[in-house]
């Protein structure tokens, strides 16, 4: 079983940058696309950044050119560098597979963007 575990949040005003981590236990995660989720107050979770295992990155139309998401594999850890912040990128983030089934999603990492 693969075990995610988000962290690097944290409040910033808006334009700042924050860098995201999440570990994964278990060695069958290099050969998986993974990806960034955020879920904002009151509303469903989406994708904002996704790598394959190759890493080739695809981004949701609101993050690209803010976002970029890299993997070390070997360290079995995928970031998310956010620059430029905007208000509306507050929410919890978290990584999992981008296809089904998700692996047990861990607690998420808090970001809190003020103007």
């Amino acid at each position: 079983q693969v075990q995610l575990v988000e962290s690097g949040g944290g409040l910033v005003q808006a334009g700042g940058s924050l860098r995201l981590s999440c570990a994964a236990s278990g060695s069958i995660f290099s050969i998986n696309a993974m990806g960034w989720y955020r879920q904002a107050p009151g509303k469903q979770r989406e994708l904002v950044a996704s790598v394959t295992s190759g890493g080739t990155a695809n981004y949701a139309d609101s993050v690209r050119g803010r976002f970029t998401i890299s993997r070390d594999n070997a360290k079995n850890t995928v970031y998310l560098q956010m620059n430029a912040l905007k208000t509306d990128d507050t929410g919890v983030y978290y990584c999992n597979r981008i296809s089904l089934p998700y692996y047990t999603w861990g607690q998420g990492t808090q970001v809190t963007v003020s103007s």
